[in-house]
């Protein structure tokens, strides 16, 4: 991508009348300070932002000489990535990888599919007694999730056997918080649209695989991107639904890393690119979709 020239630059300045400094301001020197020590506090915060990410980048690449090294250096003598293919084999992390990925998947489609039909019963159809519904909902979102572990896990360990990820796709696909996106979204759904979709004899089942859910698109993307973020970067509930113990093929990355980092054969520098292997996936998604995560419209709905 090229930068603008100086030309452009100035042009752009010229023509801009919104924001927080318009093209008038910029004339008067002290707004011109002030904008530039802004731009120098925010560089200092992706720098401390950035930094332990970049340092564990780095230092996954030395070997544990170099980081019990008294002789401190910030860049490894040379840089090589068969060391994370031995760690691979190891770590049998292609076992745990496709774990988590099934764990992922499944938590995403009950996200979407459970949350956005009961935000369509609340939002658009309205049955008897929905209020009530919203209301404990709304109370069961309050409730800290550290007070509702114990009698999950009872209730899971009573229902499902042990080592079974039905439970995770469950849990993960069930939140208070994506219920209310959806509801937010089809508050503000074309009244027009539904009325007409009616009138052509659709049922509200119909109405909602054909009509609701492909024009929302929108939130359903975030509300996959949420449950994907949760569903890959939790430890505690698949490390208690899978049971201390359980054999390594069993395991999702998180219950890996913790598992071990207590394993003596494992060394420092190869824990250490266990975790830089565990940040490459959120990073990647991130990358590719972060024009959806960090738009501020997806939540306003549609207008008639």
């Amino acid at each position: 991508m090229l930068l603008p020239s100086r030309k452009q630059l100035k042009g752009r300045i010229h023509n801009k009348t919104t924001g927080l400094l318009t093209f008038s301001d910029y004339k008067k020197k002290r707004h011109v300070a002030g904008y530039i020590a802004f731009i120098v506090v925010l560089i200092m915060f992706a720098i401390l932002a950035l930094s332990p990410i970049v340092w564990l980048l780095v230092s996954s690449f030395k070997t544990v000489s170099e980081i019990n090294s008294v002789d401190y250096h910030f860049f490894p003598e040379k840089f090589g990535f068969s060391q994370f293919i031995e760690l691979w084999e190891i770590a049998g992390l292609t076992d745990v990888f496709i774990n988590t990925i099934v764990v992922v998947i499944g938590g995403v489609i009950c996200a979407v599919i459970f949350n956005s039909i009961l935000a369509y019963v609340i939002a658009i159809i309205k049955p008897i007694g929905y209020k009530v519904i919203d209301k404990m909902i709304l109370l069961a979102y309050m409730i800290p999730s550290a007070l509702a572990i114990y009698p999950l896990m009872l209730a899971i360990t009573n229902v499902f056997p042990k080592g079974s990820y039905l439970p995770l796709f469950l849990v993960f696909g069930s939140n208070a918080y994506y219920y209310m996106l959806f509801k937010n979204y089809f508050e503000k759904f074309p009244k027009s649209v539904i009325e007409a979709s009616r009138i052509d004899g659709l049922s509200d089942l119909k109405i909602f695989f054909k009509v609701v859910l492909p024009l929302s698109r929108p939130i359903i993307g975030v509300v996959a991107i949420f449950a994907m973020t949760a569903a890959y970067s939790d430890f505690l509930l698949p490390y208690m639904v899978i049971g201390q113990g359980s054999k390594q093929s069993t395991w999702t990355l998180m219950v890996a890393i913790y598992n071990l980092s207590s394993d003596t054969n494992i060394k420092a520098n190869q824990l250490l690119q266990l975790l830089v292997l565990s940040i490459i996936p959120q990073v990647i998604i991130f990358i590719i979709f972060q024009k959806q995560i960090t738009n501020q419209s997806v939540n306003s709905g549609m207008k008639e």
